[in-house]
Order: C-alpha cells, then sequence, then structure tokens
C-alpha cells in the first residue's frame, strides 16, 4: 500500500489523531508561555467552543457522509475538474492543489466580513472574548454548512484529488489552532516565521475589535495572499497585550462564551 492509499484509507484516524494531538500541544503550550491575561473562565469557553465543534462534526456527518474526500473521489472517478483533465505529474498538482485551496479559503473569509448577512453567521467566530486554541474551530453550523458546500463546488471545478483534500484540512486545521494559539513566540522568531506561515501575533490581529484590524489579516495557514492584495497588517496599533479582543458589543459572556448563545448570535442586533 502506497502513501496515498494509506493517508485515504485512514483519513479519520488522521484527523482526529492530528486534530488532538495539535490541540493538546498548543494547550500545553498556552500554560507554559501565555501571550495574553485570558479574562473569562478557561473551563466555561473550553466547554462552550469544543461543544460547538461535536456539534458541527455532527451535523457534517449527519448531511454529508462521504464529506469533502467524498466528492474529490466522486470527481476523480469521473474526470471532473480541471486537474482530471490534464496530465500533470503528482508532486505538481498537490502543490497547485494545496495553494489554490489556501487562496480560496482566504477569498471566502474576506468576503465573509464584508457580506452583511454571512458577517452575522461569521461573528460567531469574533465575539469569542478571549483567544487561544479553542477560538480557531468555533465557527457557527451554517457557516460551516455554507463553506463545505463551497469547497465541494471548488473541488468539482478544480478537479481535486482526495490525497490533497485530507492533507489541506489536516494542515488548514493544525495552522488554525496554532495561530489561534494563546502563545508567545520571540520577536525574532515570529518575525522570520510569519514569511511562510500565519503566526498567532499576525492573526490576533484579525480579532481586535479595531475595524481596520477586523479587516486585515485574513489568512489561516498562508501570509501571503493578505501582503499581495494589502490586508496585511503587522501588529494591532494598541499592541499584542493591549488590543481589546471580540466585537463591540458582544460583552455579555451568556451571548459569547454559552454554547444556546452562541447559536444565536447571527439572529441578534448588535449590542441586544
Amino acid at each position: 500500500m502506497d502513501l496515498a492509499t494509506f493517508i485515504t484509507t485512514h483519513e479519520t484516524t488522521i484527523r482526529l489523531s492530528c486534530f488532538f494531538g495539535i490541540l493538546a500541544l498548543v494547550a500545553m503550550w498556552e500554560v507554559l508561555a501565555p501571550r495574553r491575561e485570558l479574562r473569562v473562565s478557561k473551563l466555561l469557553r473550553w466547554s462552550n467552543n469544543l461543544g460547538l465543534v461535536f456539534l458541527n462534526s455532527f451535523i457534517l456527518r449527519l448531511l454529508f457522509p462521504a464529506a469533502a474526500v467524498g466528492v474529490a473521489v466522486w470527481a476523480q472517478n469521473n474526470s471532473w475538474g480541471l486537474f482530471n483533465l490534464i496530465e500533470s505529474p503528482l508532486a505538481v498538482s498537490l502543490v497547485l492543489s494545496l495553494l489554490l485551496m489556501d487562496l480560496a479559503i482566504y477569498a471566502q473569509h474576506v468576503v465573509f466580513h464584508h457580506v452583511p448577512i454571512l458577517w452575522r453567521l461569521h461573528r460567531v467566530h469574533h465575539v469569542d472574548l478571549d483567544y487561544d486554541v479553542t477560538t480557531g474551530a468555533r465557527f457557527h453550523p451554517i457557516e460551516i454548512i455554507l463553506s463545505m458546500l463551497i469547497k465541494f463546488v471548488l473541488i468539482c471545478v478544480l478537479g481535486i484529488a482526495p490525497l490533497a483534500v485530507i492533507l489541506f484540512e489536516v494542515i488548514l486545521n493544525g495552522a488554525a489552532m496554532f495561530n489561534h494559539g494563546n502563545i508567545r513566540l520571540p520577536a525574532t522568531l515570529d518575525r522570520y516565521l510569519r514569511l511562510v506561515l500565519v503566526t498567532p501575533d499576525m492573526h490576533r490581529v484579525h480579532h481586535s475589535r479595531q475595524l481596520d484590524e477586523t479587516n486585515s489579516n485574513f489568512g489561516f495557514n498562508l501570509p501571503w495572499w493578505d501582503r499581495i492584495f494589502g490586508t496585511y497588517k503587522a501588529q494591532p496599533d494598541a499592541g499584542q497585550r493591549g488590543m481589546k479582543i471580540g466585537v463591540e458589543g458582544f460583552d455579555d459572556p451568556k451571548v459569547t462564551q454559552w454554547l444556546p448563545g452562541l447559536l444565536w448570535v447571527p439572529f441578534r442586533r448588535q449590542g441586544k
């Protein structure tokens, strides 16, 4: 059995192992070298943030049993999409697929910030009063469903291979947990690392309450798109420790930290 077949066959085990492994590593890092002092009980935030993750996983499995990998297998078997119609070395199509999917995630993120009805969904991710590894996985179920449908279209149009889909989702989830970590990196390391990877200090700017900072640093994995399209901001105006996290008008922990409140956030008026 070659590596591609092994990864495809054991997709669920690989994804769960990477998720819980990276979650545990970043969580320990947060204890040993925290970047900011948290304002809300970690027990409260973690139980509800992870509760939302498990709810989303259940809904996706119920609605889309085959998930994105199943769509990729179907597209491959039916010769749908660009990479299924042209011959190219596996390494080339794999790298291009990963780059194009990452660009698509960046573009989707920008759209969800600038289209009001989509922002209502996406702000569930932003109203968290603190910023740590679990913030990177808290999204409203409707946004998760829309994101999956967008991914299905992208897979069919580009003909992305099942292996590329699995690798991208593992990399993206791992990168999101890392760059949402409440962790401190040496300034020199951060400066060089953010040339190739979105770092916690870089993405944390995006969770500022200050609007121009909220609408910057959209990348989850690769930092290049923000630099190319002019949405990059190196540091928050108030500094990493002084910046205010969250969304103005959403300060009640019953709304921003409890699962029932999170599910209702898109339907609330700001400040209500």
